[in-house]
């Protein structure tokens, strides 16, 4: 095959010194994303944060998908399961923005990043992928990771905690149920922007119901410290982390790249510890040790990666290589 095969480069290219300060900014930013969430609640409730979140996301996406000249209503099949990611983009929403007032930002960092883990294992039973040894070995330490959080007694933790937990754990199941759907549907094919605006879009009402279900409201007018961690999650978080994360795609292998998401959770752990004064037990830090290992053996040169490299802030795959959340 020719040297010039941009696929073949792509995936040779080692990773610049500029390429990983960049994917480690990324993970620390999709890292710190639980915390930034946990400050504002005290000027934004829940439902209502996120319900702004997507509003504001929305707008930063329609502005890059026409700067980018992404035909967005042009018939491509992919309406029907375009509204179904949106349903479950928004449902996922739901489970972690309330889990959330319930649980610290560092627990819910480490159980959303279990979303690795049921792509990677509803790939295998759904979609019909092969996992090598190694990353059933990463499965089994997930899984064993989540069971050490949540089943070992903690100081400070109580059944309202553990039901945040299991609400974060949900949030993530329907973060990989959405990645699934993209990998099995006309999604793959579409523009990475048009399939998370089908997302953010379709949440908005969702949220917006949640909110006006659980009489959210605004009681005082956020303060600037509420107000810019409401941008840094539209704007940065949902906009433009998403797309470099896929133009270093464009540059670089995959599964590259996804080797460095497993030290997302440990990030988050980390800012929520020095930020918001969370609880670091020896028995949760062993679990998020778990957890992180788990995905790194998961991601690990996996085909699985190669359509799932991320995280975060939620969003999409890449066609036919991979995305992030």
């Amino acid at each position: 095959m020719s040297t010039s095969d941009p696929a073949l480069t792509s995936a040779s290219r080692p990773l610049s010194a500029g390429a990983i300060a960049l994917m480690l900014m990324l993970c620390l930013s999709w890292g710190f994303n639980q915390v930034a969430v946990k400050l504002v609640l005290p000027d934004i409730p829940p439902f209502l944060q996120a319900f702004i979140r997507s509003c504001g996301a929305l707008v930063v996406l329609l502005v890059i998908a026409r700067l980018r000249g992404v035909a967005l209503f042009e018939r491509d099949g992919t309406l029907g399961p375009g509204l179904a990611a949106g349903v479950l983009f928004g449902f996922e929403f739901v489970l972690i923005y309330h889990g959330l007032l319930l649980t610290t930002a560092s627990r819910a960092v480490v159980f959303l990043y279990t979303a690795p883990f049921f792509v990677a294992l509803g790939s295998s039973r759904i979609l019909g992928e092969r996992l090598r040894a190694s990353q059933w070995s990463g499965l089994a330490l997930c899984f064993a990771g989540v069971a050490c959080a949540i089943g070992v007694p903690q100081p400070d933790v109580d059944s309202r905690v553990l039901l945040g937990d299991v609400m974060i754990v949900g949030g993530g199941a329907l973060w990989a149920a959405t990645t699934l759907l993209v990998k099995a549907s006309s999604l793959i094919s579409a523009p990475p922007e048009k399939t998370l605006i089908y997302q953010v879009a379709v949440s908005i009402p969702i949220l917006g119901v949640a909110a006006l279900a659980a009489g959210e409201t605004l009681e005082r007018i956020p303060g600037p410290l509420a107000l810019s961690l409401m941008a840094y999650q539209a704007v940065w978080v949902v906009g433009l982390t998403f797309l470099i994360w896929f133009s270093m795609v464009k540059t670089y292998s995959a599964s590259k790249l996804s080797a460095f998401t497993f030290i997302t959770p440990l990030f988050g752990v980390a800012a929520g510890y020095v930020i918001m004064h969370d609880p670091l037990t020896p028995a949760f830090g062993f679990a998020a040790l778990l957890v992180a290992a788990g995905l790194y053996l998961v991601n690990r040169l996996s085909a699985v990666v190669q359509e799932f490299p991320l995280p975060s802030p939620h969003v999409l795959e890449e066609t036919p290589e991979p995305k992030p959340h």
